[in-house]
């Protein structure tokens, strides 16, 4: 069992950090918000502290799971950031979606340290969470990598090293560009339906067991049918992650004419009121048209 430290306590990585204390392990809690980590210690135990550095101060691994590129910034610089008391040795696994750039910069600061980086986002909305099948990819060193996968496998489905610093997060920007293309076609799909005066569920019975099924059509058509879009992963985090994926195509040279066209769509979503409707909410924006 390791001493470990856990950044930020949202819809994900407060299940993820109870995942770790229930497992046995010794772990130390920070959120922005104090009262989530009141919280958390009040449900799963554990410790909380403070500051980031405060919350990674001799532990011998610091997971974090935060907003944005900004926020990582503040949980790992500065005097009260967890590099600032992280021990020699110690790794720093992110599990946060972000930029490839600002991953590889703290890799670097990291390193300057003597504290290892992983780039460890992850994919399975709040669920996955909660039930501990999360798909995660990373970037970094393997001895790092290595040495954190016993952690990580306590709230993975399955966890695989893609590549070097980055390669992580660039494979998170793959996740979400698949996904935004097929709930807008899961959406388009049921809308099709309707308009036909087609059952919806019986449409979906039928073709989920052919070439169109998919996760996203298994778990998510009855709620898009029934008008519930609460739950899940947010419309403004979606377009947060779309925007990182659209502005790395751009450096790249990589094109995405459709990712780009649904980015559209969740901001129209957004105009409607539902930046923090879940993504499917796709299909509500098409039978308000």
């Amino acid at each position: 069992m390791a001493k470990l430290a856990f950044l930020g306590l949202g819809v994900m990585g407060g299940p993820m950090a109870g995942h770790l204390q229930k497992a046995g392990h010794e772990v130390t809690v920070y959120n922005r918000t104090a009262t989530k980590a009141e919280d958390w210690v009040s449900t799963y135990g554990g410790a909380m502290a403070t500051t980031p550095r405060e919350a990674a101060a001799g532990a011998d691994f610091v997971m974090a799971c935060v907003g944005n590129d900004d926020d990582l910034r503040s949980v790992c610089l500065g005097p009260d950031g967890a590099f600032a008391g992280m021990t020699s040795g110690a790794v720093f696994v992110d599990h946060t979606t972000v930029s490839a750039a600002v991953t590889r910069a703290l890799y670097v600061a990291a390193n300057e340290k003597q504290v290892s980086f992983v780039d460890a986002p992850i994919s399975g909305g709040q669920a996955g969470a909660e039930n501990a099948a999360l798909s995660i990819m990373c970037g970094g060193d393997e001895g790092a990598y290595e040495r954190a996968l016993p952690v990580m496998d306590v709230y993975a489905k399955i966890c695989r090293r893609i590549g070097e610093s980055g390669a992580g997060q660039m494979t998170k920007m793959c996740n979400q560009i698949a996904i935004a293309g097929l709930v807008q076609g899961l959406s388009e799909a049921l809308h099709f339906a309707d308009k036909a005066g087609l059952d919806g569920h019986a449409v979906v019975e039928v073709i989920s067991q052919g070439a169109a099924g998919s996760w996203q059509m298994n778990n998510r058509y009855e709620t898009m049918l029934d008008d519930h879009f609460d739950h899940g992963f947010a419309t403004d985090w979606m377009r947060k992650d779309l925007g990182i994926c659209l502005k790395t195509a751009d450096e790249t040279g990589a094109s995405l004419p459709v990712t780009a066209l649904v980015d559209q769509f969740y901001k129209d979503v957004q105009k409607m009121g539902g930046g923090r409707w879940d993504t499917s909410s796709l299909f509500k924006r098409l039978q308000v048209l």
